[in-house]
């Protein structure tokens, strides 16, 4: 399993690339919900999304972290509610965000979270509604107290997120992040052009914000070559390469239902680079799109012993003003100005960029 340091973390804070979402295992009986925790952590993923579905999920997870606390990171969405039912809604009443927090650190048998989210930050009256009820107020409160970690948001839209950054107050952004999305072939909640959306990620990074990921295989979409928007069907392994690859990127938060789903995805660790290899994608590459490198490192190898990926990420990361992605690529064995202009990565890249006359941008970029 790989594991990714938090960049507004302490060193103990490193998470699994892969975690797991809990927005969909509330029809799993609480045997199976708890095994799906211990197996999780025993397989080393230590990453979890507790936007629950229902609120039965609690108290299983909670027995599925006991005596192993310091094994398992949760985001808690500051937002999401839950009626007499126990079914799942949400809410900008302060009164009922608080009794919720309290019954879930209260359910699950923790005296804290580790991130404290605004919960479906989408459009700009949503932000505005949580701020002018006080609940990011209550948020920051709690952190003071130690009842929160970290503050975070979940949100679809590039724009209101970046007002969320705005405010220099959050450690960790969630976003829905898949092909789809990313090259505008998705639904309503593929929000933001492709500039948008990678500005976005390139700023998330330049500011050490880490982003979790929602939605990776768009509702499932991208499994079906019928239900599609590129009319081919992914595998689930590329949907999450594809995500992890993205500038800010911790961890992805696929949602399981119970056991099966969370086998299917514990291969992926181990999985070959070319079952998670996602360049497929290129064949379907909008206009908007086109000479764009996505860092999949399809063009590899480079006969001057380039990582092509690698240079495109830190260029970009610094044109968005990541001051550490300079550095960060001063120190790499070779660099951009080693290009022997052979043209291999340009005949190979599925996403038409002209690598060969970009590595001599980059070089001029960074002297070398």
């Amino acid at each position: 399993m790989e594991y990714r340091q938090l960049p507004h973390g302490s060193e103990q804070e490193k998470f699994s690339t892969l975690g797991l979402g809990m927005g969909g295992i509330q029809q799993a009986s609480d045997a199976e919900i708890e095994q799906v925790v211990r197996t999780a952590i025993d397989r080393g993923i230590n990453f979890f999304d507790l936007c629950a579905g229902a609120r039965n999920v609690y108290a299983p997870f909670g027995r599925g972290i006991a005596g192993q606390r310091d094994r398992a990171f949760f985001q808690l969405h500051f937002g999401a509610v839950y009626n007499e039912k126990g079914e799942y809604g949400w809410s900008r009443d302060l009164a009922l965000i608080r009794r919720t927090f309290e019954w879930e650190l209260t359910t699950l048998g923790t005296d804290y979270a580790d991130f404290g989210f605004l919960h479906c930050v989408d459009e700009d009256a949503d932000l505005d509604e949580l701020l002018g009820a006080g609940v990011l107020d209550y948020i920051q409160a709690q952190k003071a107290a130690g009842r929160v970690r970290h503050i975070g948001f979940s949100s679809h839209t590039p724009s209101v997120a970046n007002r969320m950054l705005d405010t220099g107050l959050v450690d960790m952004m969630m976003f829905s992040i898949n092909p789809a999305y990313d090259l505008e072939q998705g639904d309503e909640l593929g929000i933001g052009s492709v500039s948008e959306r990678a500005a976005l990620f390139c700023r998330c990074e330049a500011m050490g914000i880490g982003i979790s990921v929602m939605k990776p295989f768009h509702g499932g979409k991208l499994l079906d070559a019928a239900t599609s928007p590129f009319h081919t069907a992914m595998t689930r392994y590329q949907c999450l390469q594809y995500a992890l690859d993205r500038p800010g990127v911790l961890a992805v938060v696929p949602g399981v239902r119970g056991l099966e789903d969370l086998q299917a995805l514990l291969g992926f660790a181990d999985a070959p680079a070319a079952e998670k290899d996602y360049s497929v994608i290129g064949r379907f590459t909008p206009a908007a799109a086109r000479g764009s490198c996505v860092y999949c490192n399809h063009c590899q190898p480079c006969p001057a012993g380039i990582d092509v990926g690698l240079v495109n990420k830190y260029y970009d990361l610094a044109k968005a003003g990541d001051a550490m992605a300079a550095g960060h690529y001063g120190k790499l064995r070779v660099k951009a100005g080693s290009c022997i202009g052979c043209g291999h990565c340009d005949r190979r890249c599925p996403f038409h960029t002209a690598q060969s006359t970009r590595m001599k941008e980059i070089a001029a970029y960074f002297g070398g």
